[in-house]
């Protein structure tokens, strides 16, 4: 995953929900506009016992 974004999982939930919140309608459109794998980033917050909600665009 980019540097650019944090590594932490519980922070790298916060900051990929404050981006589709507020700059992405979709994790389509935020992992292509990021340059981040989408299976990567959705792996790694699975792990941490979060999943991607298309309806509400969140992690939960």
């Amino acid at each position: 995953m980019s540097a650019a974004i944090p590594n932490d999982p519980i922070i790298l939930l916060s900051y990929v929900n404050t981006q589709l919140r507020d700059n992405y309608p979709s994790l389509d459109e935020l992992c292509a506009a990021l340059d981040l794998d989408m299976a990567q980033l959705c792996q790694k917050l699975d792990a941490a016992g979060y999943v991607y909600s298309q309806g509400t665009n969140q992690f939960q």
